[in-house]
């Protein structure tokens, strides 16, 4: 992918996905228009299983690009624009079609915290941060999205205090599934990744999007649904040969089919 400051590298079937716009990984247009491109991109790539989302430097996300909004002046339509792409870059990852685990290398916020919310599974270093600064700096924003991660209270209160939140904490609130020293947060994340990937693209595919299909309906309908992708899985080879495989005790070997 032609892309420069969204950057992509495929192997083992993972891609891993590196925010990379210096000097905090900040979102401009050319951000969102490059991580829409990537994860759709991957979607469409069979030589992917499962992503790793992470950032450059010291920072995963640290939001709007305040300094580059703060003197500029809007002609008519750029709000809906700006708003049209941060929505469609953060749904790209939701939508993708594998799995996408968030490794939060330190600053994760406002948009930042979108983008981490946004994934499946987060893996969080432990001199990260995830907050919502936006109402010191003038702005509103991602208390949607902090309401997928936290309760109903600190959800609340990050919104309206822009509390930040370390790895530890993340941790300990149930928000993050490990907390690791920053240098072993790539490594953590990518045995993940690796064990996502050993597993039938097929069924994996059809996993996130019943949980996605899912998230917001009752438990009737919700259950209803999922069955439904239990019987369409069932019409692939891949669950032949994972039945085949648990008879006979050994590894199965997936083909995507």
């Amino acid at each position: 992918m032609n892309t420069e400051v969204i950057r992509c590298e495929v192997s083992d079937y993972i891609a891993r996905v590196t925010m990379d716009r210096p000097p905090v990984n900040a979102l401009s247009q050319e951000f969102q228009e490059e991580m829409m491109l990537v994860f759709d991109t991957i979607s469409d790539r069979d030589d992917v299983r499962v992503a790793v989302l992470t950032g450059a430097g010291k920072h995963f996300c640290a939001g709007a690009d305040i300094k580059s909004r703060a003197g500029s002046e809007r002609q008519p339509g750029d709000g809906w624009q700006h708003s049209r792409r941060a929505r469609e870059a953060f749904h790209s990852i939701v939508e993708c079609k594998v799995p996408v685990i968030g490794a939060i290398n330190g600053s994760a916020l406002g948009a930042g915290l979108a983008i981490a919310a946004s994934c499946d599974i987060l893996i969080a270093a432990e001199n990260c941060s995830l907050g919502l600064p936006e109402i010191n700096v003038g702005l509103l924003g991602g208390g949607r999205h902090a309401m997928r991660l936290f309760g109903h209270s600190k959800a609340r209160r990050m919104m309206f205090t822009g509390q930040r939140l370390d790895g530890r904490e993340l941790y300990r609130l149930g928000v993050v599934e490990e907390c690791v020293p920053p240098e072993q947060l790539m490594e953590t994340a990518m045995a993940l990744a690796k064990e996502i990937a050993a597993k039938s693209p097929i069924a994996m595919q059809l996993a996130k999007h019943a949980m996605n299909a899912i998230e917001f309906m009752s438990l009737r309908d919700g259950y209803r649904f999922e069955q439904s992708m239990t019987a369409e899985l069932s019409k692939y080879e891949d669950s032949k040969e994972a039945m085949r495989a648990f008879v006979e005790k050994r590894e199965p070997v997936f083909k995507g089919r």
